[in-house]
C-alpha cells in the first residue's frame, strides 16, 4: 500500500492536534476538541484539502490509553488506516530535536510516519468483548491497588506502632477491605462470564490455561495485549514486548556485556509472567525439574526464572498456533 497523505495526531485529554503532510511537506495544522464534534470538523477539512480516497491516508498517533478511544472509534467506522505507535520510538527518532508543544509533537509524529512508511504496522480494532475485558482488567487493578493501600500501613502499624491504635484501625478498615475483596471476586466472575459467552475467546482461553503456571489473569491479559493473537503473532516479539527477551550489548573489543533484558517493556505483563513462572516452579512438573537442575549447575536464579518466562510464552503461542492444549509428553502428528 502506497500512502500519500500522512496525518500525525497529538492526543491529550481535552484536545487533538492534527498535522497533515504530503510528500514530506506540511499541508496544515488543526487543533480540535477530543470528541466526535471536533474530529468531524477535522475530517471535513481533510476531505476538502486532499479528497475522499481513504486508502492513501495514514493516520499515526501515540498510544495514550483511553484518550485515543474517540478518534480510534471514528477512524474505525471510516476504514481509515491507523498506525498506533509506541511513544518511545517516536521520541528516540526525534531525540536531537529541541522544543515541545502540541502542534510540534503532531508534526513530529507525521514526519515519523512519513520516514518509516515502509515499516508501517497497521492497527486492527479489537472486538467489543476485548474492549470489555480491558476495562474489567483496569477495574480489577484499581481494586487491588486500593486494597494494598489500606493493608500495607495497617500491617506496618501492627508491627511497629501502637498496638491498641492498630487494633482500632483494623476494626474500622476491616469492613472496607472485605467489601473490596467481595468486589474483586465479582469482577473476576464477570471476566469469566465474558470469556464463557464468546466461543472463540473461550477456545483460546482453554488453550492458554493448559500451559503450566498460567491462570485466569495471565490468560486474559495475554488475550488483550495480543488482541487475540492478531496484533502480536510471534512469541519472540511477545517476549520482547514483555521485557523478558535478553539482548547482547557488545561493541568493538572493549565493551563486552552479558545479555540483559530491556527496561523498555510492558511491566505489568512482565510481573504477571513472573508470577506464572513462580507458580510453575513451586508445582511438580518439568519446569520445576528444569529450575532445580539449572540451580544445581550454578546458574543465576533470576536468569533461570527469565528462561521459564520465555518458555511459558513460547508454549502459549505454540498451543494457539497448533490449536491444541499443552501436552507434557508431546507426540508429533506424523508419529
Amino acid at each position: 500500500m502506497k500512502y500519500k497523505v500522512f496525518i500525525g495526531v497529538d492526543v491529550s485529554k481535552e484536545t487533538l492536534d492534527f498535522v497533515v503532510i504530503i510528500e514530506g511537506e506540511k499541508l496544515f495544522h488543526l487543533q480540535v476538541s477530543n470528541d466526535t464534534k471536533g474530529i468531524n470538523l477535522f475530517y471535513k477539512r481533510l476531505l476538502k484539502e486532499v479528497g475522499t480516497d481513504h486508502s492513501h491516508w495514514l493516520l499515526c498517533l501515540e498510544h495514550t490509553g483511553i484518550y485515543c478511544n474517540p478518534l480510534l472509534e471514528f477512524v474505525g467506522d471510516k476504514d481509515i488506516p491507523v498506525w498506533l505507535e509506541n511513544a518511545v520510538k517516536i521520541k528516540v527518532f526525534h531525540a536531537l530535536e529541541r522544543g515541545k508543544n502540541d502542534a510540534l509533537d503532531a508534526l513530529r509524529i507525521a514526519e515519523y510516519a512519513y520516514a518509516k512508511r515502509d515499516k508501517v504496522r497497521l492497527w486492527e480494532a479489537p472486538r467489543e468483548v476485548i474492549n470489555q475485558l480491558k476495562s474489567m482488567i483496569r477495574l480489577r487493578k484499581r481494586l487491588l491497588t486500593s486494597k494494598k493501600r489500606l493493608l500495607d500501613p495497617l500491617k506496618e502499624e501492627k508491627q511497629h506502632g501502637n498496638k491498641q491504635w492498630a487494633k482500632e484501625h483494623d476494626k474500622l478498615l476491616r469492613p472496607v477491605i472485605v467489601k473490596i475483596e467481595k468486589q474483586l471476586k465479582e469482577v473476576e466472575r464477570k471476566i469469566q462470564q465474558l470469556i464463557d459467552g464468546d466461543d472463540y475467546l473461550k477456545q483460546l482461553y482453554q488453550l492458554i490455561t493448559s500451559v503450566s503456571g498460567v491462570g485466569q489473569i495471565v490468560a486474559i491479559n495475554t488475550l488483550v495485549v495480543t488482541n487475540e493473537f492478531k496484533q502480536i503473532t510471534d512469541p519472540k516479539k511477545m517476549a520482547c514486548h514483555c521485557g523478558v527477551a535478553p539482548f547482547k550489548y557488545d561493541s568493538g573489543k572493549t565493551i563486552r556485556s552479558r545479555a540483559k533484558v530491556s527496561h523498555r517493556a510492558d511491566k505489568s505483563m512482565k510481573v504477571l509472567l513472573h508470577l506464572a513462572a513462580m507458580s510453575a516452579i513451586t508445582s511438580k512438573g518439568e519446569l520445576r525439574d528444569y529450575y532445580v537442575r539449572k540451580v544445581d549447575e550454578g546458574k543465576n536464579k533470576m536468569a533461570i526464572i527469565n528462561a521459564i518466562r520465555n518458555k511459558i510464552i513460547h508454549r502459549i503461542f505454540a498451543c494457539v498456533r497448533e490449536n491444541r492444549k499443552y501436552e507434557k509428553i508431546y507426540t508429533h502428528a506424523l508419529a
